[in-house]
């Protein structure tokens, strides 16, 4: 990619996830990442309104007067993206390439976090780990993971999750908001995701396209693994081969669902050529509903 061409894509994908950010997610994160937990300030007299539970009754007695305890919020989060850019990642029919939809996703992601006063790191992976950016602050950093994402040329081609997660869990010091983003086309990584979902907080984001579930109806079609190189022709006019190309997919899906589920995961779900906002922005409220309960 020629450096001019590269430096209008990361302009462009600044200027259109920014204004995402502020129009569409304003507050949102931030209701939904409300910090690592709290930190003991002060303890005060009792004012009228304060929980009951928070009353210091050590140093009540002393005093002689009721006396609660102050915490304040630790805001300051560390926010990594895993970012896959397998060979699958390349393909895509509804006039974007997932990884394409990766990029402006991890993009907007960084600004929230950034706006935030979070810090935010970046692990590439395909089948080994290709890049690793520690968090960090700041506009700049941001838009150097930007570049990364579009511009790094993975060395391998298949998806390996697992190793991906390791390596993060190894560098991260302490708990973590880690956004993974993958079409999951990979199997073996739930011992992975386990380990990590105790340490972090672990939240996948599913890429897909509609294509990789139903076939149309166009008859002979060579079709070429972008993460193998294997090739095979299928005769997409016959019912039965859509219908069972339909089926491995559904069950592909069902059983990333159930994983998710049995660990008690709550994934987000995009397709290309679909907006991320909406699934984006009802993850942050299903989020901030379950904290406030």
């Amino acid at each position: 990619m020629l450096a001019k061409d590269l430096i209008k894509r990361i302009r462009r994908i600044q200027i259109r996830t920014s204004h995402i950010v502020s129009e569409a997610l304003a507050g949102q994160y931030h209701s939904a990442f409300k910090g690592r937990g709290m930190e003991f300030e002060e303890v005060r007299p009792y004012q009228f309104g304060d929980e009951i539970r928070s009353i210091d009754w050590n140093v009540s007695a002393r005093m002689g007067a009721p006396h609660v305890k102050v915490f304040r919020e630790e805001r300051e989060l560390t926010v990594m993206l895993a970012v896959d850019l397998s060979g699958s990642q390349s393909f895509g029919t509804h006039g974007q390439l997932k990884r394409e939809l990766l990029a402006e996703i991890a993009a907007t992601l960084a600004f929230s976090a950034i706006r935030n006063n979070d810090k935010v790191g970046l692990i590439c992976f395909t089948d080994q780990v290709e890049l690793y950016l520690p968090p960090r602050k700041g506009l700049r950093h941001v838009l150097r993971i930007i570049r990364e994402l579009l511009a790094l040329e993975p060395k391998g081609r298949g998806t390996r999750v697992g190793p991906a997660i390791e390596e993060l869990d190894r560098v991260l010091r302490k708990r973590s908001v880690v956004f993974v983003l993958s079409d999951f086309l990979d199997d073996g990584f739930e011992k992975a995701l386990r380990v990590s979902r105790r340490r972090h907080d672990v939240i996948p984001i599913c890429i897909g396209d509609k294509r990789e579930s139903e076939l149309p109806d166009i008859g002979l079609v060579e079709f070429t693994d972008a993460e193998t190189g294997n090739r095979t022709v299928i005769d997409t006019s016959r019912r039965r081969v859509r219908d069972q190309f339909a089926a491995g997919a559904r069950r592909r899906q069902e059983d990333l669902t159930k994983m998710f589920r049995r660990m008690r995961i709550d994934p987000v779900q995009v397709s290309t050529g679909d907006s991320f906002i909406e699934p984006l922005t009802a993850y942050f409220r299903r989020r901030e509903a379950r904290r406030s309960r």
